[in-house]
């Protein structure tokens, strides 16, 4: 079946020209790390001046379930 109304390629690509991926906007922290704006610093884990994530506490998490891990694999 041929379509009746068929799009230009200008139209097309027209239409095509907001699918474009953008980069991501990156701010400074206080910390100086490079942070995704309206979030957290992943690396102090402060946002507007205070810590919101405390970082040193999921640190020994972490340290502590990959310790668990690395015992139950031996």
């Amino acid at each position: 079946m041929v379509v009746r109304m068929r799009h230009t390629r200008a139209h097309t690509a027209n239409r095509r020209s907001h699918h474009a991926l953008k980069g991501a906007a990156l701010t400074a922290c206080e910390c100086g790390a490079p942070r995704l704006s309206h979030r957290a610093c992943p690396n102090c884990g402060r946002y507007r001046g205070r810590v919101v994530i405390d970082m040193a506490a999921k640190a020994q998490r972490q340290a502590t379930k990959k310790a668990k891990k690395d015992t139950a694999q031996k």
